[in-house]
């Protein structure tokens, strides 16, 4: 069975990106997304079980990040409010880690472990 876990660092100050909300979702065969789970970040900038307790089989998922209310919060005006990772889950049995790098104008993402 898969996980999925995140992380966000926010690459502006240095720190990580704490109470950032984070919706995961599932796109059918139809291609409708429907949502799975959602969360947000703890003070380490992790949200570490995603869809915990659900079975995540092989598909295409989404991860959507709230990162204009992080910025709200912070009274930082920043020029993307939220971002949006695609990703392929192609190995049911394997662990999934989707990191974010953050800033107000620029984000950047990849496959973690």
């Amino acid at each position: 069975m898969s996980t999925l876990s995140t992380h966000v660092l926010d690459t502006s100050i240095g720190l990580p990106a704490a109470g950032v909300s984070v919706v995961l979702e599932q796109q059918s065969a139809a291609g409708v997304w429907s949502e799975i789970d959602r969360g947000a970040t703890d003070s380490d900038g992790r949200l570490k079980h995603l869809a915990a307790g659900k079975v995540l089989t092989a598909g295409i998922y989404r991860l959507t990040f709230d990162t204009a209310a992080y910025f709200a919060a912070r009274r930082v005006a920043g020029f993307y409010p939220q971002v949006t990772v695609v990703f392929e889950l192609q190995n049911a049995r394997e662990h999934y880690h989707v990191p974010l790098l953050l800033s107000p104008f620029g984000y950047s993402t990849y496959r973690g472990s």
